[in-house]
């Protein structure tokens, strides 16, 4: 088993997939919790953390912890917090740093049993405001950046390693291998792991298990997420399950129509449709906060569920949370939150209604693998993600039946030209934003005075970390004359070129 300290990144349940897809059990526990639970483990890893190390209040653990013989890993912060716990010094760097930087490990005086297997010159992800200026007595330094002297640090004898970047995310060359490293020292073998048949099969036990005859509402969507828990939930308790589409009239085109073959054809399931568009306006009027939007959507659509779960008699609600809403609506102790979903964070406190969540534990690509063994077809499979607060969030500034209207064409003629150009199932997500802003353009003769529309375009693994994608010219150019010729209340495009993180996926 290896322990991870949450001191509240938002990578923690990502450190912790990736070491159970190596083959180890994994528990995540709190800083408090850590001393504890540390006992008998074969290594522990100390996770990143918004937080710094100087800060007030900032988590930290018992230093004896280093003095218990495990082979320890510390991960951005929780390299901060061991150099400043055992003598070092961590101080606010001169430039926040997000993004990728080079890997320099040639000039290590020896040969590193964590960076065993990798090259120097690696492209290493960094997130962080802070660095290590002094090393800890026993300590040396085995790699390092053009800005951190100290990216990768190792007391051998004590097996203790740190190191600034984050390996656990995609964008990390060799991110893998070096966890590999870690789990071998700690004297694991390394065993891949994958999602099969009876795993899928024991999370339907699960769901029958504790659901037992009690009657369940499902928010069903019509993407991945909602459709992958709806149909885990089905397959458990059948005709108890009952599926709602609430059509709250920030949907992209077709989505209604979608729902209704896939889930009437293929699986029989009964779906109520609810028209509730005039709510979900009405609930929005005059919204600019993207999280006031986001809660007052959560409401909106609790509200509507609690009154068909009164008419139907369901205590409980299916929802497709995936863990990124969850982490992302500060899922942990220490975790800051960056938005909330609709879903997590916007729920209201008084809900009356009892969670059940599925795919609460799960990232985007293991839902896809859920739902391929289930046998959901590919049109459902194989969507791009779309926010549960649906065009709500996509729209900058309050929300009103003309932008939707705006938006939802724009988004229309984007997915239609990408998907000409088969771009489309390479591309984790890409859309259309409102941006709210306004600027000057020629019609004939005439000065124009329209809406700019934003262009999206990003790829992904698990939503965690994202790079933009590098669209063909030829293909934006189509995109934007189209906009702009087919919308009148539109007379300029612009692309988004900024990765996550610094970004997120969505605008708000």
């Amino acid at each position: 088993m290896i322990i991870l300290v949450d001191f509240g990144s938002q990578t923690t349940h990502l450190i912790a997939r990736r070491i159970k897809e190596l083959g180890s059990e994994i528990l995540i526990v709190t800083p408090d919790e850590a001393m504890e639970k540390a006992k008998g483990a074969r290594g522990i890893i100390l996770s990143g953390s918004p937080a710094g190390v100087y800060e007030e209040d900032s988590p930290t653990i018992d230093k004896k912890i280093f003095e218990l013989g495990i082979p320890i890993l510390g991960i951005c912060y929780g390299q901060h917090l061991m150099c400043q716990l055992l003598g070092g010094e961590v101080v606010l760097g001169n430039k926040k740093e997000y993004g990728p930087a080079i890997l320099n490990s040639e000039f290590r005086i020896q040969s590193s049993e964590l960076l065993k297997n990798i090259p120097s010159g690696i492209t290493a992800w960094m997130s962080h405001g802070d660095k290590v200026v002094k090393i800890p007595q026993g300590f040396e330094t085995i790699a390092q950046t053009e800005t951190i002297e100290h990216a990768v640090i190792e007391n051998k004898n004590k097996k203790i390693y740190g190191i600034q970047f984050h390996p656990e995310v995609i964008h990390t060359e060799f991110g893998e291998q070096l966890l590999k490293n870690f789990l071998t020292i700690a004297g694991i073998k390394i065993k891949k792991q994958e999602i099969n048949k009876e795993f899928v099969e024991d999370i339907i036990a699960d769901i029958k298990d504790s659901v037992g005859s009690e009657k369940a509402i499902c928010a069903l969507s019509g993407g991945v997420d909602s459709s992958v828990a709806a149909l885990l939930v089905y397959k458990a308790i059948g005709k108890n399950l009952i599926s709602c589409y609430i059509d709250s009239g920030l949907m992209r085109d077709g989505e209604t129509d979608i729902l209704k073959q896939v889930f009437a054809k293929h699986y029989n399931m009964d779906i109520k449709i609810i028209d509730a568009k005039k709510e979900f306006l009405i609930a929005l009027k005059g919204i600019v906060d993207p999280e006031l939007k986001r809660k007052s959507i959560g409401k909106t659509f609790i509200e509507v569920f609690e009154k068909i779960a009164k008419e139907s008699g369901a205590k409980l609600l299916v929802q497709g949370t995936i863990y990124p809403d969850v982490i992302e609506s500060a899922g942990s102790k220490y975790a800051h939150k960056i938005k909330s979903h609709h879903n997590v964070g916007g729920l209201p406190e008084d809900m009356k209604l009892i969670l059940i969540e599925p795919l609460r534990q799960f990232y985007k690509d293991e839902v896809r693998k859920i739902g391929q063994i289930l046998g959901l077809p590919k049109e459902i499979i194989s969507r791009q993600p779309f926010p549960g607060p649906g065009l709500a969030v996509r729209i900058i500034g309050d929300v009103t039946e003309s932008k939707l209207e705006v938006l939802r064409k724009a988004d229309k003629i984007i997915q239609e030209e990408t998907e000409k150009e088969d771009l489309y199932k390479n591309l984790w997500q890409i859309f259309a934003v409102f941006t709210g802003i306004k600027t000057t353009g020629v019609r004939g003769d005439n000065r124009a005075y329209g809406e700019t529309i934003a262009i999206r375009a990003i790829e992904s693994q698990d939503t965690m970390s994202a790079n933009f994608a590098k669209l063909p010219w030829e293909l934006l150019d189509k995109i934007s004359t189209r906009i702009v010729n087919e919308i009148k209340e539109v007379n300029r495009v612009v692309y988004d070129i900024t990765n996550k993180p610094p970004a997120t996926m969505e605008w708000e």
